[in-house]
């Protein structure tokens, strides 16, 4: 057996062990001598993925709570937030970016360690539950430094679920399912960027006022307690790694669903007892990190444009309340096309495409918003804007599946890219001041820059691997060995 096996053998609890020993004592390099014949490995793999599926579901669940908590800033800019907190100037903008502040700190020290405990699903909850206390705190600020340092706290919590998560999916899933399940689950952002304006719109304009308190304060405070209830339930539905017993799993669903991630990496998964510091050094010199950061950097700088969505819309000169409804059918769509992408290019096995033409779309509805005032046209270049989400979520999937050889290595590269990528965030927040509205043009024109550079990163990149996967074939080639790991293009 080989030593990633023993390592996971040693980390299992021991009513478990003997179940999977029965099951893998008779491991050879066929896996249909293991469990049974090819018909019944694809039963048992279906059955193991209905489970996680439905495990998936619920991430989704969460991360809607966890971009409705971000989002409600700026849908309650339209209820009044600004004057209550006696905001002006830029402050709303520092608002929006110090969010981000906590986010990147907290992500690469979060991600290394969930890579190194058994139960992420307990570290995941009690960060859910903290940024559900976090948003309530932000309701019932009273000043514009409270509402400030809610909002840093709100990132700092936040920060652990997105790359955990993404991280939690690659122990689970193969390569050729990853972009689907990422897309399924961070479906929830754009879901809460359109379902999120519809509960804004309806809890600002009936709550205003009930025991004293404005619309936008019962906004925060209903999606935080709503948050904090969602925490209980999330320690017993978020999976923990395949390394652990799982109760929800047979001793054959949970040996194959070891075996599954280990066949597709090729033998190059397997766990690294390697220390944190030298993990992080690692990751802090391999070129790979800063190219595909910069990339994402720059994506997430031209994607600004979602934490001022409610004010773009507004610049049609509807009321607050039809503003914050208008905002809802481009992210419906966004979340569909998303999906259907993700689908195809999960099938297809193609990334670099399936990205850029998403990112094309952006960058034509960005031109299409700056170009002129009409309202029918400014409405169609939001449905196109929102593209964009297809090429963040396929990017992610993307960074994953270029890092197999260690699950740490895999956790701190998530981490550190997406970090090191956020910091985009804190100064494309004041990519769109008031002072240049209503036409932005100025902010279109930023966020079509970065969107061009991000393009031109990505061909770099796919063209890299491309020449990776040529030499790996030669030299298997030339030694007579068998095919080994390929990088998705």
């Amino acid at each position: 057996m080989s030593s990633s096996t023993d390592v996971h053998d040693s980390l299992l609890g021991s009513s478990t062990i003997a179940s999977y020993d029965s099951v893998v004592t008779s491991r050879t390099d066929d896996p249909e001598d293991v469990f049974g014949v090819a018909e019944g490995r694809k039963r048992l793999e279906k059955q193991l993925i209905r489970k996680l599926d439905r495990r998936v579901a619920f991430l989704v669940l969460v991360s809607i709570m966890n971009y409705l908590d971000r989002y409600s800033a700026a849908a309650a800019r339209l209820s009044g937030l600004e004057t209550d907190l006696h905001m002006s100037g830029h402050q709303f903008n520092t608002l929006i970016s110090i969010l981000y502040v906590g986010y990147v700190l907290m992500q690469i020290p979060s991600n290394m360690f969930l890579s190194s405990i058994q139960r992420p699903s307990v570290y995941l909850s009690v960060c859910v539950f903290l940024w559900g206390i976090c948003c309530i705190a932000t309701g019932i600020s009273q000043t514009f430094v409270g509402a400030l340092t809610a909002r840093f706290f709100l990132g700092f919590c936040e920060a652990a679920w997105h790359p955990g998560t993404m991280f939690l999916l690659s122990r689970w899933y193969k390569r050729s399912e990853l972009a689907l399940r990422i897309a399924i689950m961070t479906s929830g952002s754009t879901l809460s960027y359109a379902f999120g304006s519809l509960i804004a719109s309806g809890v600002m304009e009936t709550m205003d006022q009930v025991f004293g308190f404005a619309g936008w304060r019962w906004l925060f405070l209903l999606e935080g307690s709503a948050t904090i209830i969602i925490a209980a339930f999330a320690i017993f539905v978020i999976p923990d790694y395949p390394s652990s017993s799982a109760s929800w799993l047979t001793p054959e669903e949970l040996a194959l669903a070891r075996r599954r991630v280990e066949e597709d990496a090729c033998g190059s998964d397997h766990l690294d007892q390697a220390k944190y510091l030298s993990t992080l050094a690692q990751a802090l010199t391999d070129w790979r990190m800063w190219w595909l950061s910069t990339c994402l950097l720059c994506l997430y700088a031209a994607n600004s444009f979602t934490n001022f969505f409610p004010t773009l819309s507004a610049t049609m000169g509807y009321s607050p309340t039809i503003s914050l409804l208008l905002c809802a059918p481009p992210w419906i769509i966004a979340t569909i096309t998303a999906l259907v992408v993700s689908s195809h290019s999960d099938l297809s096995g193609e990334r670099f495409w399936h990205m850029s033409i998403p990112l094309l779309i952006s960058i034509a509805g960005f031109v299409l918003a700056m170009s002129t005032m009409s309202t029918a046209v400014r409405y169609l270049s939001l449905f196109m804007m929102t593209q964009m989400t297809t090429t963040v979520e396929l990017f992610m999937a993307w960074v994953s599946n270029s890092f197999p050889h260690s699950p740490r290595e895999r956790a701190v590269a998530l981490a550190l890219v997406n970090s090191v990528a956020m910091t985009a965030n804190i100064g494309a927040s004041y990519f769109w001041p008031s002072a240049w509205g209503p036409s932005y043009v100025k902010s279109y024109s930023l966020c079509i820059l970065m969107a061009v550079i991000a393009l031109v990163i990505l061909r770099r990149y796919r063209s890299y691997l491309e020449e990776a996967n040529k030499a790996a074939e030669e030299d298997e080639n030339l030694k007579g060995l068998p095919k080994g790991f390929r990088y998705l293009l």
